[in-house]
């Protein structure tokens, strides 16, 4: 299973009903689609989550099954069943420590440590984010995806966070669709940069190679920023900002620019060249060398912007000041 380094997530077909919803159609709507109305009315869902139950039945408008496209003009009662709990798979609550940087009653904001998969798939059915969310936090049962709205890689670590109700799911990935949620990582790349950039290619499923991510025409609009955080032989430590939110996108993009990842067998070519005292050190770091350090968003329910730093973690602090010693001879 390929774990997205930054990812949305799709619960459209993921619940099962709760109590209903009942309403009056106020007459400042009437006009209006029903979809659209409701839209007004229950701010909390998305658009789309509202149309699905529409087409599943589960909305009536005077007793009366409802249609996506049908009017109100004001007066009508509606009922609506809303979706919120996830029944495609029985997960189980797991024991497992969690770093958390942040909480209140609505998210949860951890710093994620490499070799934790966020959630459960094929070969990994335990022992994952998922599991330990559940009981850190059992009412996150009631929440799609026990609230994740975006993952990291299992290999890459840092900073996510995660809804601990539904309104705060839904206003969250809102914020993610609209590209408001401010994301920010370290990466330690092959090769020696000067300058920044932006790398805007789009990415996609790899035409020949179906466990990779590519550039490749026709993909999903990608864009990173990227500047120079510190110089070494060899290699450079880049800060990179995400404007979008692709499978492996920083992964890819690095490699399009000719500057993989240190540590990523699965896009780099082979062993690098670097200058002798930095080979085995480079050659040998054992995942990826990509870490979330960064987050700022509003908040889902009090809109008060917030932000949070984490420090790479000892794998990456031990192996940069490994370079700094072995590059203290090199002229």
């Amino acid at each position: 299973m390929i774990e997205p380094e930054e990812d949305l997530i799709d619960y459209s077909k993921d619940e099962e009903s709760s109590a209903p919803l009942e309403m009056k159609v106020p007459t400042e709507l009437g006009g209006l689609r029903l979809d659209q109305a409701l839209v007004k009315l229950l701010p909390e869902y998305s658009r789309s989550r509202l149309q699905d139950w529409i087409t599943q039945g589960l909305v009536t408008v005077n007793g009366n099954p409802a249609n996506v496209k049908q009017k109100v003009w004001g007066g009508e009662a509606i009922s609506v069943s809303p979706q919120i709990h996830p029944s495609d798979q029985p997960y189980e609550a797991e024991d497992i420590p969690l770093d958390i940087v942040y909480e209140d009653d609505d998210i949860l904001v951890i710093n994620k440590p490499v070799g934790l998969v966020v959630h459960p798939g094929s070969g990994n059915w335990q022992g994952t984010l998922l599991n330990a969310l559940l009981h850190h936090a059992p009412q996150l049962a009631n929440v799609p995806r026990a609230g994740i709205v975006h993952r990291l890689d299992k290999d890459t670590s840092g900073l996510m966070v995660v809804a601990k109700n539904l309104i705060a799911q839904t206003a969250l990935v809102r914020q993610m669709q609209a590209r408001s949620v401010k994301r920010e990582y370290l990466a330690l790349v092959w090769g020696e940069l000067d300058y920044g950039g932006i790398v805007d290619r789009p990415i996609g499923r790899h035409p020949s190679q179906r466990v990779k991510m590519a550039v490749i025409e026709g993909g999903k609009e990608a864009v990173t920023h990227y500047s120079i955080e510190a110089n070494f032989p060899s290699c450079t430590l880049l800060r990179c900002r995400l404007e979008t939110g692709r499978t492996h996108q920083i992964r890819v993009h690095l490699t399009h620019l000719g500057h993989p990842l240190v540590g990523d067998t699965v896009y780099q070519k082979g062993v690098q060249k670097c200058v002798l005292p930095l080979r085995e050190l480079l050659n040998g770091f054992p995942r990826q060398a990509l870490h979330a350090t960064q987050l700022a968003l509003e908040h889902p329910v009090t809109g008060e912007h917030m932000e949070w730093h984490v420090p790479l973690p000892q794998d990456m602090e031990e192996l940069l000041d490994q370079i700094d010693e072995a590059s203290d001879g090199i002229a």
